[in-house]
């Protein structure tokens, strides 16, 4: 794991959410590593708690993919979002350089910061808020959707993978 660069939540971040004009809260809990352990730690469901992973498809393309912390992304569906054969998940030190400022594994669900094209899986849309990690595993943030949608701009698409022939959104 990669040495802590940041004590707070990353600048960036805040300094995009100002910009944005999104009203948010930071929360501080204790050091978490895990999505699920986080959403235990800020006392919500795991569905109210949003997971940010990285992939990167076989022409070289990355992108952050926004799930609900009890859901596991498609790598199939993934690849059918990028137009692509194959897509696999980045490792941590590939993570790490591309998201300056945060902490390994706690990179926040905002690909503008990075530069990167952020996707989200569909259960997301029925949030009328969303938590996520603020790039520190003692610190998480929570926005209202519609508005991080508005700033964010996600793609949306069903990108869970699917439990019992339905997709993963549909198993609340």
């Amino acid at each position: 794991m990669a040495t802590t660069t940041e004590v707070g939540p990353h600048k960036g971040l805040l300094e995009w959410l100002t910009r944005q004009g999104i009203e948010h809260e930071i929360h501080e809990h204790r050091l978490t590593f895990t999505a699920r352990e986080t959403a235990h730690a800020e006392g919500i469901e795991l569905r109210a708690f949003a997971k940010v992973v990285g992939i990167e498809a076989d022409d070289g393309q990355k992108a952050l993919v926004v799930l609900d912390a009890a859901d596991r992304l498609s790598l199939s569906r993934a690849a059918e979002a990028m137009q692509a054969r194959h897509v696999r998940l980045l490792r941590e030190a590939e993570l790490d350089a591309l998201a300056p400022g945060c902490e390994s594994g706690a990179i926040p669900a905002v690909g503008v910061l990075f530069g990167l094209p952020l996707y989200a899986d569909l259960a997301i849309r029925d949030d009328t808020e969303i938590t996520f990690n603020a790039g520190s595993h003692r610190f998480s943030v929570q926005v209202d959707r519609a508005d991080w949608d508005r700033a964010a701009r996600p793609i949306y698409l069903d990108l869970a993978e699917r439990f019992e022939d339905r997709p993963a959104w549909a198993n609340s």
